[in-house]
């Protein structure tokens, strides 16, 4: 069924709203939903609801639970009818009837209109709660909307924010449809709707408005420690850096005072005063009071309590034009500080000398305590380290072992290649030592070396001529080349291989080598008959 009317309205909330579809539609289907139960007089009826914006239709469902035996024929339907519309229905199963909006009752259709209407506040408070929760103390820019005696209301980009009159700056005068920089204080949800609180005399204003003008701030070199404000009179505000180099109190006043400046611009001349936190309470107290001067910091019996002393002639300085300065000082130490002139003190009996050489004494000592533990903290840490080192030392030891053993274990073994192959040696002959008879020294039986090598070759049969192929040569060339590379290893050794023989070969090589020498000498006595027989 089209509503095109009703498409038309529900886009018109939207956007007056600023709420996404989904929130406007999840509204619809359950004003629907009750309008048809307010139609019906039944108030537990299961009804659903198809929404489809695309081609602006809305189908409303009443749904009815499949039984064997029907109690209720509003609410349950049989099985033997719920078969005849699906055959797949079973008990237990839901079946949906279409039905029409187009005969609801005035009351219904009133129905209609407030559950959406309670439904798009509840949604809004929630956006707006949503939205806001996240920037507290955070800066935001709006326009004033209405000025009231007590209050001003400050128009947000989704909300209309409230400034009480003690979140005002008393010399400001508010004008609507000013823009404001205002700091967010608070953010409640209530019946009556989300209200959001904002403020121009709080001191995160002046924390954010620094932190906008100095880069150093913003990026954590330098911190603001503690924030004092006395709206539209002083601020105290500390400051730290976190590093040497870089000087807190100059970055916060900027190059001639520009960004100190334009806080102060914004603030109607409100005074700021800038100066270094410090870790110790009586130097924090120093530097809270000036301008004035301040002679010593003393402990009381109160812990909470601190007893200043200054000049006769600092004593209206240090407290300031209405106990402005002391207020600021006691807000931002959170102590509290008696100021007293140095001959009321005097007067009272106490030795201010010997009371900070006491004070100067327990410091001295607390830091040497603070320090001794300190390098005990250090020295354990050491400890520790060293013997988690070594515990890791030994795990990876351990893991190592364990997997060179399964390495060992597991890994086959692998044939030995050795570095050159072994030439086959052919198998020596046992010579017996037989001594050669002596030649006569007849010149005709005398058969010299190159004869009987001339007979040996006409004596031997004519051997076929081999013919190698060029894979023969290739072979041949890598067979020598691995006998010069053998040779090679062995001439680059260190050490010497010598052959060993045995007892006879060594009595062999002897003989032979006695036969070398004398032969010349047994087997001819003169060359003159070696010369008559070649003649």
């Amino acid at each position: 069924m089209k509503y095109k009317g009703l498409i038309a309205a529900m886009r018109q909330i939207e956007d007056n709203n600023t709420l996404s579809e989904e929130i406007i539609i999840d509204a619809m289907k359950e004003a629907l939903a009750k309008a048809y139960a307010k139609h019906t007089m039944l108030p537990d009826v299961q009804v659903r609801v198809d929404f489809n914006p695309k081609d602006e239709q809305i189908h409303l469902y009443q749904q009815r639970t499949v039984v064997e035996t029907v109690d209720d024929d509003e609410f349950e339907v049989s099985l033997e009818d719920a078969k005849k519309i699906n055959p797949l229905f079973e008990v237990g199963s839901v079946v949906e009837e279409e039905v029409s909006m187009e005969g609801f009752s005035r009351q219904a259709v009133t129905l209609v209109k407030n559950v959406l209407k309670q439904k798009i506040r509840e949604a809004q408070k929630q956006s707006v709660y949503d939205e806001y929760i996240d920037k507290l103390s955070e800066i935001v820019i709006g326009t004033i909307d209405k000025v009231e005696e007590r209050f001003v209301l400050v128009r947000l980009d989704k909300a209309v924010a409230m400034m009480p009159k003690n979140a005002q700056m008393p010399q400001e005068r508010y004008v609507e449809g000013q823009p404001i920089k205002v700091v967010i204080t608070e953010v409640n949800r209530d019946t009556k709707g989300s209200q959001v609180l904002v403020s121009r005399a709080h001191a995160d204003l002046v924390k954010r408005l620094f932190e906008n003008e100095v880069p150093e701030i913003y990026q954590g070199i330098v911190e603001i420690m503690a924030i004092a404000r006395e709206a539209g009179e002083r601020t105290k505000m500390a400051v730290r850096s976190h590093k040497a180099e870089v000087d807190p109190i100059g970055a916060c006043i900027g190059p001639r005072g520009a960004r100190v400046q334009v806080v102060i611009e914004e603030l109607k001349g409100e005074k700021v005063d800038i100066f270094e936190w410090s870790d110790n309470v009586s130097e924090l107290i120093k530097n809270a009071l000036s301008p004035a001067k301040v002679v010593a910091v003393l402990p009381t019996e109160d812990p909470k309590n601190l007893l200043v002393v200054v000049e006769d002639d600092q004593l209206s300085l240090a407290i300031g034009k209405k106990g402005k300065n002391v207020r600021l000082a006691v807000t931002l130490t959170q102590k509290k500080i008696d100021i007293k002139t140095r001959s009321d003190v005097l007067e009272m009996g106490i030795d201010i000398e010997a009371k900070l050489a006491e004070m100067a004494a327990k410091e001295a000592a607390e830091r040497l305590a603070k320090e001794r533990e300190e390098l005990e903290r250090l020295q354990e840490l050491e400890r520790q380290r060293r013997e988690m080192e070594a515990a890791q030392a030994v795990e990876v030891t351990e893991e190592v072992t364990e997997e060179v053993t399964v390495e060992i274990h597991e890994q086959p073994q692998e044939e030995e290649v050795p570095l050159f192959e072994e030439v086959a040696q052919p198998e020596e002959k046992v010579v017996e030592k037989k001594r050669k008879p002596k030649l006569t020294n007849k010149a005709s039986e005398y058969v010299s070396k190159f004869e009987a090598l001339a007979d040996a070759s006409s004596n031997q049969q004519a051997q076929p001529v081999k013919t190698y192929k060029k894979k023969d040569w290739d072979k041949k060339d890598k067979d020598d080349d691995r006998r010069l590379k053998a040779a090679d290893l062995l001439k680059d050794k260190e050490y010497e291989i010598r052959p060993e023989y045995s007892e006879e070969e060594l009595e062999e090589i002897e003989y032979q080598e006695e036969l070398n020498e004398n032969q010349w000498d047994e087997d001819i006595d003169s060359y003159e008959e070696y010369e008559e027989y070649y003649d």
